[in-house]
């Protein structure tokens, strides 16, 4: 769901996420009490849930996941968005912007491994931040099932109105949507202009392989021309080119524990590699789970407030009559 609007560097966003919408009892930052072990860069909707399960069995706990980022019980999102500007739009002396162990280590330094969002979108950051960390590039074989994937998931919420419209009158909903729809997804999908969904249908593919093989719309050049002259690195590529041989792991779903257990110095357990979205519901759940908590709270205080104006608004008509 894309808006004319400011840039998120403006002063109307930095207003909104200082005052408006910021949290009364800001959680303290955490501190790292065991080394970052694995970082696993894939893109979104390639099999990061599942990818979690197993290295919580592995014995990675905690494993951080993008679910993590706007469900925690401490809400770090703002943390997030605060790294995201940096990373996208740096700091006006242009020496301090570059990301550290520390500034990660606030948000996930419970954690011994990572996936999803912060790991995809902070991919260089992160694997330069962690040194000795071993890096797992997870992917899809099937590239055309995990772009009808992203399809279905992440521009659907996009375009939701129940989700845009709450954002506005919850707190916690509103950093869930700003971290997500705003920051991570359409700047990682190469949306300069914001319209993350419509990224996501032209450039998806191409950021996950590396190739332009996708359908032009004259009404786009503006755009297209920006990611030529800036040499945007697509995903895979850049990730390839960072990590060294013995350090990075190329890995399906499909290729289940061995590959990853090798890796990584584990035995392979007994128990069927874990797949999320068929044991417990994956997106789905996670949507219900969401509507459940913001958006049944945002109607109740929508209801509020139009309740207050009728009231206002009957005694006013009464007395004037």
């Amino acid at each position: 769901m894309s808006f004319l609007a400011p840039s998120l560097n403006s002063w109307w966003w930095c207003f909104l996420e200082n005052h408006v919408y910021a949290l009364r009892s800001p959680p303290p930052p955490r501190k790292r009490t065991r080394p970052m072990e694995v970082i696993c860069v894939g893109p979104p909707r390639s099999g990061t849930e599942s990818l979690q399960q197993a290295l919580l069995i592995l014995g990675y706990d905690h494993t951080y996941h993008g679910w993590d980022i706007v469900f925690d019980e401490q809400v770090h999102s703002p943390g997030w968005c605060a790294l995201a500007r940096r990373k996208w739009f740096g700091v006006e002396d242009g020496e301090s912007g570059g990301l550290t162990a520390a500034d990660f280590d606030a948000l996930l330094g419970h954690s011994v491994a990572v996936t999803d969002a912060a790991a995809s979108v902070f991919a260089a950051e992160m694997v330069a931040a962690y040194p000795d960390a071993k890096v797992v590039l997870n992917m899809r074989g099937d590239e055309d099932a995990w772009h009808a994937s992203v399809v279905r998931t992440l521009v659907r919420a996009n375009s939701s109105w129940a989700w845009y419209l709450a954002s506005w009158v919850d707190r916690e909903c509103f950093w869930a949507w700003h971290v997500y729809e705003r920051y991570m997804w359409p700047l990682f999908f190469r949306a300069p202009d914001g319209d993350m969904a419509g990224a996501i249908k032209r450039n998806g593919k191409w950021v996950y392989r590396g190739t332009f093989s996708v359908n032009f719309d004259s009404r786009d050049v503006i755009v297209w021309v920006l990611l030529i002259i800036c040499n945007i690195p697509e995903h895979c590529n850049m990730i390839r080119g960072l990590v060294p041989k013995e350090r990075l792991l190329e890995w399906d779903i499909k290729d289940g524990w061995k590959p990853l257990c090798q890796f990584l110095g584990k035995d392979v357990p007994y128990e069927e590699f874990p797949h999320a979205n068929a044991a417990t519901g994956g997106w789905k759940a996670r949507e219900q789970q969401a509507a459940k908590v913001w958006i049944e709270r945002a109607f109740w205080r929508l209801f509020l407030i139009a309740s207050i104006f009728t009231a206002g608004g009957w005694y006013w008509l009464k007395r004037a009559g």
